[in-house]
């Protein structure tokens, strides 16, 4: 067992006034409630299309230091509609576990996974790869193709409105996660890859997007997810690049703890700082509990707050760390 993991599984002593109350995810029967789960979900967010066969060119490669080789690669992920993404691998022969590294929201968009901006702490991409795992960081799809731009808000209107166009019954979260599916397609298609181990990490928007990823994409083995906001009312939810106004209605009877009772019995660690998770969000893993109990996998859910806002500490990174390494670096 990792050194704070009983920790990250002990309830608060008093929990906030503002802590849902969620019910226990039942574990009776449970591949039939599991796949009602899955399907209602679906309907939430809106059916995948069909994957397409990616073949991503290669428009840089660079060493660094050394030990990393760190690609730019452009694929084809709908008709007309590219995708580019940093691929950091060790420099030898594998096969190594990989994981899909989901940035937040940042002008830099996939250079600061891949080690080009931002704290060190925070180049996700590079630093895994420095530790033996294959890393690749698709840019999500409301940067247009693009790094930087002045105001990300000044440019989500008209990518969302072509987006709504080309997929009217489709959610920006399903569009997220398909996105996510596909860049597992082309870590799992390598051969310096092993497809066993997989995993997916993200702070804030990629926080989202791993959750979600890890649900629907059963070759994820572990997540984590920081400071993404679990609860519906935890986050901007119902933004029109998640889950839209639905998850504002009155009738929106959905929540993320069914997302974690469809990750069971895989691995699955949660990251708040007191802002958009903290001791608020401790329902979301007691509600799943006695399931990954019921599975012989009560250690591989865990709750971290580091009570440092929004915001990647080392605590957080040393605690990712040892999470994917727990669980995907084991053959």
């Amino acid at each position: 067992m990792l050194p704070w993991l009983a920790d990250a599984q002990r309830n608060p002593d008093d929990l906030p006034a503002d802590a849902p109350d969620l019910p226990t995810i039942p574990t009776d029967d449970w591949p039939t409630r599991r796949a009602d789960l899955h399907d209602a979900w679906m309907q939430t967010m809106g059916a995948f299309p069909p994957r397409p066969t990616l073949d991503p060119d290669v428009l840089s490669s660079e060493s660094v230091e050394g030990d990393v080789i760190r690609e730019l690669l452009r694929y084809e992920i709908e008709d007309g509609i590219f995708v580019e993404a940093y691929l950091c691998r060790p420099d030898g022969d594998g096969p190594h576990p990989g994981v899909v590294v989901l940035h937040p929201t940042v002008n830099a968009s996939i250079l600061e996974p891949a080690g080009l901006a931002s704290a060190k702490e925070r180049q996700l991409g590079l630093n895994l790869a420095r530790r033996g795992y294959v890393t690749i960081s698709p840019r999500c799809f409301l940067w247009d193709d693009r790094n930087v731009v002045d105001s990300l808000r000044d440019v989500l209107d008209p990518v969302m409105d072509a987006f709504k166009a080309r997929h009217p019954n489709w959610t920006g979260i399903g569009k997220m996660t398909w996105d996510a599916m596909c860049a597992t397609d082309i870590l799992v298609a390598r051969e310096d890859v092993d497809g066993t181990r997989i995993g997916s990490v993200g702070h804030s928007l990629g926080a989202k997007e791993a959750l979600y990823h890890a649900a629907f994409d059963d070759r994820v083995g572990a997540t984590v997810s920081s400071e993404g906001g679990i609860g519906v009312a935890f986050s901007n939810w119902h933004d029109p690049w998640y889950l839209g106004g639905q998850a504002k209605s009155s009738h929106f009877m959905r929540e993320h703890h069914e997302l974690m009772a469809l990750i069971a019995p895989r691995a699955f660690l949660l990251l708040g700082g007191d802002s958009a998770d903290g001791e608020r969000s401790w329902p979301f893993i007691r509600s799943v509990l006695p399931l990954y109990e019921s599975m012989r996998a009560r250690d591989r859910i865990a709750f971290i707050n580091h009570r440092q806002g929004h915001a990647f500490p080392p605590e957080a990174e040393s605690a990712l760390y040892d999470w994917v390494g727990r669980h995907l670096r084991s053959s």
